[in-house]
């Protein structure tokens, strides 16, 4: 099994930046799907970003397109993503999960295993 582990969350005031982490652990391997996604209270789960974990390709919904980044550390099995110009519209709960494949990377359904989160909050 996998286990997934986020931090670097916190509260940021508008315009800023944070970068994420989520430590992954187990049964992680080369050719699995790590993806961030995030909800806020209210509205539905979000896609983020994924990433070929021990790959090169990234992936990134039209809408959070330049403004986000996710990238890894293979060495240290732990995968980031950095938001940059953070918003309000920005705050909810960061998630990260792994799915088997990156066949449909954008898609929530098929990631399998999930941390617990870690909260953005973003203030004006």
């Amino acid at each position: 099994q996998v286990q997934l582990v986020e931090s670097g969350g916190g509260s940021v005031q508008t315009g800023g930046s944070l970068r994420l982490s989520c430590a992954a652990s187990g049964d992680i391997r080369s050719g699995n799907c790590v993806g961030w996604f995030r909800q806020a209270p209210g509205r539905e789960r979000e896609t983020v970003a994924a990433i070929d974990f021990g790959g090169e390709s990234t992936y990134y919904p039209g809408s959070m397109r330049g403004r986000v980044t996710i990238s890894q550390d293979n060495a240290q099995n732990t995968v980031y993503l950095q938001v940059d110009r953070l918003n309000t519209e920005d705050t909810a709960m960061y998630y990260c999960a792994s799915a088997p494949t990156c066949g449909v990377p954008l898609g929530s359904h098929v990631y399998k295993t999930w941390g617990q989160g870690t909260q953005v909050t973003v203030s004006s």
